[in-house]
């Protein structure tokens, strides 16, 4: 999720009744504080690929992090009341990240591998917008702001369940129309019933559309992998394309010659649907030609 959705679950987890002095700065602060890894970013984009959602959304992080910070306002409400509101609103934001395609290495720094439900895009409006009703409604009516921000939890959780249920449905589908060894399915933003969709056989991979409402399977791009490729193993000894595979869930190469030269392009399968070139993780090495 973005910082903006992350800080607006803050709001709403103060919400539910957290009254003490400093709760709201807490609460908020600890819910966008595994995001401080975007300072990563200033060393250049496959930096920020290789660290973000890595050490500071691991569970190390969410121990210690609450610990800091109850441990500096202490004295203004107890060590474990903060340590408790920091800790829930850390780790909310980490099973947030949880849900959607970006990998998230939660179970950092006992193991470093990506997890991630893929059940909701990287942003999606129907989640920061509902926070957004629920913080104004709360506002207006003070009274019953704790069963709004109650209200607001469920409908969450029932979103998220929901999404859940329609993934499998669409990987039961995808299933019974083509055959593989790997069925990956993605969510698209602002769609329910469509669903992007990664099978791999062997060296081929298939990536398209699955369409839940007409019952459609639409095979948008088709790709053999050629991990033999000498450009290819050449490609991965730059810094940039180890930093990209560390990141990327489904990489594919594509070499293409120019002249005297050899251009090796990485993109990420799994979120190759976006349009124009800024959405995809690109990485080019160029190597001469014998």
């Amino acid at each position: 999720m973005d910082p903006i959705t992350h800080a607006l679950s803050g709001a709403v987890i103060h919400q539910l009744g957290f009254k003490r002095k400093a709760a709201l700065f807490v609460i908020i602060l600890s819910a966008i504080a595994p995001d401080f890894d975007y300072i990563t970013r200033l060393w250049g984009a496959d930096v920020f690929l290789r660290y973000h959602r890595g050490i500071t959304h691991g569970i190390l992080a969410l121990a210690l992090f609450p610990a800091m910070v109850a441990f500096i306002f202490r004295k203004k409400g107890g060590f474990f009341y903060y340590y408790s509101i920091s800790f829930l609103a850390y780790g909310i934001h980490l099973l947030m990240d949880l849900t959607n395609q970006y990998g998230t290495r939660i179970l950092s720094p006992l193991d470093w591998n990506q997890y991630s439900l893929d059940l909701t895009f990287i942003i999606d409006p129907y989640i920061t917008i509902g926070l957004l009703l629920c913080i104004i409604a709360g506002k207006a009516n003070r009274k019953r702001a704790t069963i709004i921000a109650i209200c607001a939890v469920i409908l969450f959780a029932g979103y998220v369940f929901g999404r859940s249920y329609l993934q499998k449905q669409t990987m039961q589908f995808l299933k019974t129309k083509m055959d593989a060894n790997i069925y990956k399915v993605y969510p698209l933003p602002n769609d329910f019933l469509r669903w992007w969709f990664i099978i791999k056989s062997g060296d081929e991979i298939n990536a398209g559309f699955a369409d839940m409402f007409t019952k459609k399977i639409c095979v948008h791009d088709k790709y053999r992998l050629d991990s033999d490729n000498t450009a290819i193993q050449e490609s991965k000894k730059d810094r940039v394309v180890q930093n990209f595979l560390y990141f990327a869930k489904y990489p594919y190469a594509e070499v293409k010659p120019e002249g005297n030269k050899t251009i090796v392009t990485w993109k990420e399968l799994s979120c190759s649907f976006m349009a124009g070139e800024r959405f995809f993780a690109q990485f080019v090495s160029i190597y001469e030609s014998l």
